[in-house]
């Protein structure tokens, strides 16, 4: 009889905590907000660097999660902006140093760490304008050279991938095209 509670109740409890925690039985629900616009004009490193880890939402608000994706970068590598913006902070959290970029016509905020700044809050930034360098030692990768890449609408965190427009994230390999009025060579 007990068996019969348990397989009755439980999962009920269990359903209404997770509704109490926005939580869905696909996992956690969409953000809130409008999509997330195509706007991004290049990758913050490198023509088309390795997502070392991408990102994955957490389950609750202050639950695990990794809340951007990390590209593989060497220290030292040039940190551009993905789309025209204005830096909205430019400086060290937790040790690291960190640019954020509010970008321009949308409510959307990218970040970029561990990065050595070449800008300055207040800084008006164009599509894939160097903001700063990676800097060595970044926490996200484990002694590997990476950026952090992350988007935010307000406080809430989103997939930075979403602002590359196709062509751009799913660039492939390159094809190599006829050039046209250029002799063949003979012999």
């Amino acid at each position: 009889m007990r068996w019969m509670w348990a397989a009755t109740v439980l999962p009920l409890a269990l359903g209404a905590a997770a509704a109490r925690a926005g939580v869905g039985a696909d996992g956690p629900p969409p953000p809130a907000g409008p999509p997330v616009p195509a706007v991004a004009r290049a990758w913050p490193v490198g023509v088309r660097p390795p997502v070392l880890r991408g990102w994955e939402p957490p389950v609750t608000v202050y639950g695990p999660g990794h809340r951007g994706v990390d590209l593989g970068a060497a220290p030292g590598a040039p940190v551009r902006t993905v789309a025209a913006g204005r830096v909205s902070y430019a400086g060290r959290v937790a040790g690291r140093g960190v640019v954020a970029v509010q970008l321009t016509g949308t409510d959307l905020r990218t970040t970029y760490e561990p990065v050595t700044a070449t800008v300055r809050k207040g800084d008006e930034v164009a599509a894939g304008e160097v903001v700063g360098t990676v800097e060595a030692g970044g926490a996200h990768c484990g002694g590997q050279g990476c950026v952090h890449w992350g988007l935010l609408r307000g406080d809430v965190y989103l997939d930075p991938l979403l602002l590359l427009p196709p062509w751009l994230r799913n660039a492939g390999p390159p094809r190599l095209l006829p050039v046209l009025g250029v002799p063949l060579p003979r012999g």
